[in-house]
């Protein structure tokens, strides 16, 4: 009799990745010690820009930090903690170059990388308990953008959608 665990995103091979960011605000910190550790078992380094300790901070604040590391080469992918994960997915997609996603659960963690070709995972610390956010962290990372044509030319076209949007305010659009 198979048993669940055999089924678990657990047992799923994550490569070894490059470096990667790692940013939360004051609500993700009681989990920050968690996910950092399981990042450094499955990446060459871990860059920490997050908040020290659950006094406030605004998640723009530190989401910023985090994607700057993303664009200026410095890592291959970013995880941000917030309370529901929203707020940092917002603040992290107002950037060019970043596609953010919320996930909680393992499917939506693997669709975003492999058709969406997501670059940063946002996770709620509210919303999930450490054990489901090591399954979507290690799925996040497992994960890789499908070569497929149809998932490569959608994904162009939201690069397409970022320029158009950076170009409305001198009336190029």
């Amino acid at each position: 009799m198979a048993t669940d665990e055999a089924h678990s995103p657990n047992t799923i091979t994550v490569p070894k990745r490059g470096p990667v960011c790692l940013a939360n605000d004051h609500a993700g910190f009681p989990m920050k010690g968690f996910i950092a550790d399981l990042l450094a078992e499955h990446c060459e380094a871990v860059i920490d820009v997050g908040a020290t300790s659950a006094e406030p901070v605004d998640f723009p604040d530190v989401t910023d930090k985090a994607v700057s590391m993303l664009l200026d080469g410095k890592v291959e992918r970013v995880v941000l903690v917030c309370g529901t994960g929203a707020g940092a997915c917002i603040a992290a997609n107002k950037v060019p170059g970043i596609r953010a996603a919320v996930a909680h659960d393992t499917f939506v963690a693997r669709q975003a990388v492999e058709h969406d070709n997501i670059n940063t995972l946002c996770i709620g610390a509210w919303i999930i308990g450490p054990q489901i956010a090591a399954d979507v962290v290690r799925t996040f990372l497992a994960s890789d953008f499908s070569t497929e044509e149809h998932f490569r030319r959608r994904v162009d076209k939201l690069a397409e959608l970022e320029r158009r949007a950076a170009g409305a305010g001198d009336g190029t659009r």
